[in-house]
């Protein structure tokens, strides 16, 4: 990739890979990696990081998720985050909460806040009312290279976080290992009735990627049933999954990747036109092959940042770079409209 395409920014405190990525305001929380507990936070306008917590000393992070949960408070000065996954053959399960307040505020700027932070910015077990530790994932189950979605009426989904229960299991059709994958909501976009064609029930609808795999995936949450359709997959692609990926308004962008079977890094770009259901794969590429990195978009100033990963000598990197997203979608231009009024007197 040319300076043009991507610009360097400072590099990560620590080298990482698998990590996960959440977005909040002008803040990139950065939460642990492979083998890696520590988590930062990464301010958008500073280009600097500030160190948040580690998670606990007896949790095994390998391919595990995080995701941001929705603030039924509306508490705009704070987020929840959830973490979950398992180390080696479904082992060593965690699911963990944190309650994140910003730690670039100062102390004035949060009411009450030095004597809050001792429930703030660490990670906690998920409990129920009656402090009992809830782990999400059924005993015999891998979760390494897990990926999830909040969506659904109540912005759950599968696994409903009011009564901490499962509501649907179901098999993926694939022979192909489901780990590492993109697996993200098309709902959130718009676009999913325009693409499938489906009865008049709400249906929530997500696509996944991974190897030869393409499904979209639509869940009936009145029937709670799951139906699947297939997706191409262009031959650049199919041999790799670990790469990072956006999904941007009508596209998924996938970074990077790495082929298990051919032991090949991937430094190429793809894009995944939803509604037009085609691949294309661009001309700019990575300035180095690179997978098991994070992609996020910051709707924010109009970039994705690029964090961390392996190289093609296998190696962690402390890489952290973003990317201006109207040159991979040129639909994401802002549109202003001059209008002239001229006086004839």
């Amino acid at each position: 990739m040319s300076n043009q395409t991507f610009q360097i920014l400072k590099e990560l405190p620590t080298p990482l890979n698998e990590s996960q990525c959440v977005l909040y305001k002008h803040e990139l929380l950065i939460c642990g990696g492979y083998d890696q507990r520590a988590c930062y936070s990464y301010h958008t306008l500073k280009d600097e990081y500030k160190f948040i917590c580690e998670y606990p000393s007896d949790v095994i992070l390998i391919g595990h998720c995080v995701v941001k949960l929705a603030d039924n408070n509306k508490n705009n000065n704070q987020i929840t985050l959830l973490s979950f996954g398992s180390s080696w053959g479904g082992e060593n399960k965690h699911t963990l909460v944190m309650k994140y307040v910003s730690i670039w505020s100062n102390v004035s700027d949060t009411p009450n806040k030095s004597n809050k932070l001792n429930n703030y910015n660490k990670w906690a077990p998920l409990t129920d009312s009656d402090n009992h530790s809830i782990i999400i994932g059924r005993d015999d189950d891998d979760y390494r290279g897990a990926r999830t979605v909040i969506s659904g009426r109540n912005n759950h989904f599968v696994f409903d976080l009011n009564i901490f229960q499962f509501l649907k299991h179901d098999t993926l059709p694939t022979d192909n290992n489901i780990w590492y994958h993109c697996f993200v909501s098309n709902s959130e976009n718009g676009q999913g009735q325009e693409m499938m064609k489906t009865n008049e029930k709400k249906s929530k609808q997500m696509l996944l990627f991974v190897y030869s795999t393409g499904l979209l995936i639509e869940y009936d949450e009145d029937d709670n049933i799951f139906q699947f359709h297939e997706l191409p997959v262009c031959d650049d692609i199919e041999p790799f999954k670990n790469y990072a990926y956006v999904c941007i308004n009508d596209a998924i962008l996938l970074f990077g990747g790495y082929s298990w079977g051919l032991c090949i890094f991937s430094k190429l770009v793809h894009k995944y036109l939803i509604r037009e259901n085609k691949w294309m794969t661009f001309q700019n590429t990575l300035l180095s092959p690179l997978h098991d990195c994070i992609a996020i978009l910051n709707e924010e100033d109009n970039h994705i940042y690029i964090i961390g990963g392996k190289n093609d000598k296998d190696t962690k990197v402390s890489t952290h770079v973003k990317t201006n997203v109207r040159i991979w979608d040129p639909s994401y231009l802002v549109m202003i409209c001059l209008f002239i009024y001229f006086d004839e007197t």
